[in-house]
């Protein structure tokens, strides 16, 4: 039986009542510092690394050729995070805790598999996947080093990735973002001691993560187990159930498609400029990518925090207040991306020096990162548009635009565009600005459509 003070909290995050603007303010904003600060796990990594002295442009190569493969596990944990935590949202809003809480349990019991297998793989391949991925022989000895390291604690990277988000579905958004505040401020700490107090290197920064990542694993399922959450993991959640199973993957298969084919598209691009251009052009866009990830973690933070709020009030058929939910999440995603984009345009020379001061790297950094951000602002639509899709549950037309934008138009614009009018690194660069706008303008005009349609009829029903 639940006791007077749960019934209280799930009271107190009913997302139904109240301005819905307000509501999705609540959530989104401690998601967004969360995921800033998430951010610094691996670009405080990277920028230590970079200023280390003698060989710190060829560490922050080799990190940067091995942070596609941590990207793709990553992925996995947010398969069940991003696939689980929309789901509850869903049965809440609906009123059945048991099947949201069955949702959880389950979540936990596919992200401890995928852990162990994930784990075991990485060791067995991460050779010559780097290789692969576009290290070279003065990089690979960084970017081995790294995974040996981090592949050890994956397991709780895993954790607290893949659970957190219950934390801030049921409405408690401060405490999600001190999942990732405890840890990102530990590995703050951690990362000069080990990197250049203990001598460690690329290991030392590997190290410094993984323990960080331990700490915040702790802190959310101990959340998840005590008085204070709405939903909480019980022993008798943890039954594996088939097709519940089926349903978080599914629809963990957006968020999971999304990291992943930006980890192969991150791929493919070190390959090809590893062909035209050398370790130079590598280790650049490792540091544009780094910079990528602060300017669209916000977008993403927020798109991703307006989900239980727009989930919450689908389940509950408030189709007038998800209405002017998306009209909200547009608004403010376009705002930031053109700020964004501005910050991008006028001073990419300090922001590549954050990472690394040699002027070899940043004479091909400032151009490479105009030509890659000139068109960012369109990738507001396609956080809009494919978030929206995930929170109200519809997971093949968020899967496909995952797919579309960087499958079917990044990888072959990659491989085509430097062979035409002979632009060679630059058609490489250039696919980046073509896939956001076709990419993100096709994923939001099919979202209005297809979601508009829907919420007419639904409110139609109700008037009828």
């Amino acid at each position: 039986m639940r006791d007077t003070a749960e019934y209280r909290a799930e009271e107190k995050n009913d997302f139904t009542v109240g301005d819905m603007r307000g509501s999705i303010l609540r959530i989104a904003v401690p998601m967004i510092m969360a995921q800033l600060v998430n951010v610094l796990y691996n670009i405080v990594d990277r920028v230590y690394l970079g200023h280390m002295e003698g060989d710190g442009r060829l560490a922050l190569t080799g990190v940067g050729v091995a942070f596609p493969l941590i990207t793709i596990i990553n992925a996995f944990a947010n398969l069940c995070g991003s696939g689980g935590a929309p789901l509850c949202s869903i049965e809440r809003g609906r009123g059945n805790l048991k099947k949201a809480e069955e949702t959880m349990g389950n979540s936990l019991v596919l992200l401890l598999l995928l852990g162990v297998v994930l784990t075991a793989a990485g060791y067995l391949f991460k050779t010559p996947l780097l290789y692969l991925f576009g290290a070279s022989d003065q990089t690979i000895a960084y970017a081995d080093g790294y995974l040996q390291i981090y592949l050890a604690g994956n397991i709780f990277v895993m954790l607290g990735l893949g659970m957190n988000p219950f934390i801030q579905s049921q409405g408690f958004a401060k405490t999600g973002m001190l999942t990732v505040v405890i840890g990102a401020l530990l590995n703050l700490i951690l990362d000069p001691v080990f990197i250049y107090g203990f001598g460690w290197g690329v290991e030392g920064a590997a190290l410094a993560t993984i323990l960080s990542q331990m700490v915040s694993a702790v802190w959310v399922l101990a959340f998840l187990c005590g008085k204070k959450a709405i939903l909480k993991l019980r022993l008798s959640a943890l039954r594996p159930r088939t097709e519940l199973m089926k349903q978080i993957l599914f629809l963990g298969l957006s968020g999971f498609t999304q990291s992943v084919t930006n980890s192969l598209v991150q791929i493919f691009c070190n390959a090809s400029l590893q062909f035209y251009g050398g370790d130079l052009y590598v280790g650049a866009m490792t540091v544009i990518y780094s910079i990528r990830e602060v300017v669209q973690m916000p977008l993403q933070g927020f798109t991703q925090g307006a989900q239980p709020v727009l989930g919450y009030n689908y389940g509950a058929k408030r189709y007038g207040r998800v209405r002017e939910g998306i009209r909200f999440v547009t608004f403010v995603s376009l705002a930031f991306a053109s700020f964004a984009w501005l910050i991008l345009m006028l001073f990419p020379g300090q922001l590549i020096r954050l990472f690394n001061g040699e002027e070899e790297l940043l004479e091909v950094g400032i151009l490479s990162l105009r030509i890659h951000f000139v068109l960012f602002v369109f990738m507001a639509f396609q956080y809009a548009g494919q978030n929206i899709f995930v929170s109200l549950g519809k997971a093949k037309q968020a899967v496909f635009f995952s797919l579309f934008r960087k499958v079917i138009l990044g990888v072959p614009l990659i491989l085509l565009l430097p062979h035409l009018w002979n632009l060679g690194i630059y058609g490489v660069l250039a696919a980046e600005p073509v896939t956001n706008i076709i990419g993100g303008l096709a994923c939001y005009l099919t979202m209005l459509y297809l979601v508009g349609r829907e919420l007419k009829a639904g409110e139609r029903a109700q008037k009828g």
